[in-house]
């Protein structure tokens, strides 16, 4: 397992995995359930929607296959799939630069989004405990699923 710790300024509740090699475009156009998925995804790109448009804790691992999850542990747990053609795995604020560059075996990958400490934000929604780890091992295709759905309000 490999993993990064990083802070990344969530800009427009947003920040992106995806193959920086294929020039993906992020997405524009959500819908009331990608907000309420709080993870949308495009041709190579996932789209992690932090619940604050601040800097945020991020955690990316990137395993050689399903680690498994504590559904009591996280508010909040999404799986998807991104296709990583070029094995150029990116992280990449939204309006800012690329916080992450590695490179992993070409292939597709299945992403777990986990949110944690949403309940934790104050009322403006600028200060809070929540914290986000996004997890990646190779695996086939799959549509969004949202495992577990938060209870609270954004």
């Amino acid at each position: 397992m490999r993993a990064f710790d990083l802070k990344i300024f969530a800009d427009y509740h947003q920040f992106y995995l995806w193959d920086a090699a294929m020039k993906p475009l992020a997405p524009e156009n959500y819908t009331d359930v990608d907000i309420e998925r709080m993870v949308k995804v495009a041709p190579h790109v996932v789209v992690v929607q932090p619940v604050r448009n601040v800097t945020v804790p991020v955690r990316v691992e990137v395993h050689d296959a399903d680690p498994g999850w504590d559904p009591d542990a996280w508010d909040h747990v999404v799986e998807c799939s991104l296709d990583l053609p070029t094995g150029y795995l990116q992280v990449h604020e939204c309006t800012g630069p690329a916080l992450l560059d590695v490179d992993v075996p070409v292939g597709t990958y299945r992403v777990r989004a986990l949110f944690d400490g949403l309940g934790s934000l104050t009322d403006d929604g600028l200060d809070g405990n929540d914290r986000y780890v996004v997890v990646l091992w190779p695996g086939v295709a799959q549509t969004l699923q949202v495992l577990k759905q938060s209870p609270f309000e954004r």
